[in-house]
């Protein structure tokens, strides 16, 4: 196992922080769920509470790197270095009592994402890697899948809700279906590509997320071998957020199916 730098030090430890304060919140949501008032507010503190968490503790090692995160950016000019947060990946999830979410860390050096680290509680399953030095969970080196086939793959991705409804999506959701051996919608992103990155899955697309939904897994996949492309030719994938990430055997494949740009980061 390679050797986990100084800033992947700091990035898992920030994670497992985060990650313990969420899942003793978790245990409370179940209880929540019967009352008139409902476990929304209490999710959002607990979502709030992470996010200082992560804050507080890469801030403190890191002082000079600038944060992005969902309810506030953080510039450092005078740095071309930025973490890029989601201390609650999965929030409707968690909301439900649903055991599916994590805590994403993805850092960047100017528009590259060089090191990302996804932590799932639950199963104590911490994803991480860097730019050069591969992709790992836990102790064991990831790859993504060998699959050629698109009939023999099982593909990812996030189906829109409400007030961000999509005719894109049936479209591309019409195209892939046939195609595939199936299709998953697990509801956080970070998870999702993770999971390319394990050869879980074989592919996953969405459009219109932020950089914090996918920087830390688009790192993932790109360290384990796999592709990450955007749906538009000189868009960022990360910083625009219409995304597609697959194995290296299936990638022009999706790509052609879902009309993405057959072209890498």
């Amino acid at each position: 196992m390679a050797l986990r730098s100084a800033n992947l030090v700091v990035m898992t430890k920030a994670a497992e922080k985060a990650g313990k304060a969420l899942l003793r919140d978790f245990g409370e949501v179940e209880q929540l769920q019967v009352s008139r008032k409902g476990p929304a507010d209490f999710v959002s503190n607990a979502d709030t509470k992470a996010e200082q968490i992560l804050r507080d503790e890469l801030s403190k090692a890191r002082p000079a790197f600038g944060i992005m995160a969902e309810e506030s950016t953080t510039a450092r000019p005078d740095t071309e270095f930025t973490w890029i947060i989601d201390p609650l990946d999965g929030t409707s999830n968690f909301l439900h009592g649903i055991p599916h979410w994590a805590v994403s860390i993805g850092l960047a050096k100017g528009d590259q994402m060089i090191a990302g680290v996804v932590y799932e509680p639950i199963r104590d399953e911490m994803f991480w890697c860097e730019k050069g030095a591969g992709a790992y969970l836990n102790a064991s080196r990831l790859r993504t899948s060998g699959r050629t086939q698109l009939d023999a793959s099982l593909i990812a991705t996030g189906i829109p809700f409400k007030g961000h409804e999509s005719a894109e999506f049936m479209t591309e959701l019409q195209a892939v279906a046939p195609k595939v051996a199936g299709i998953r919608r697990m509801g956080a992103a970070s998870l999702d590509l993770a999971y390319v990155a394990a050869g879980r899955y074989d592919g996953y697309w969405e459009r219109n997320l932020k950089a914090w939904d996918v920087a830390a897994g688009a790192a993932l996949v790109m360290e384990a071998g796999g592709l990450i492309s955007p749906f538009k030719r000189g868009e960022h994938p990360v910083f625009k957020g219409d995304i597609m990430a697959s194995n290296q055997g299936l990638h022009k494949q999706l790509c052609e199916l879902l009309g993405a740009a057959y072209t890498t980061i």
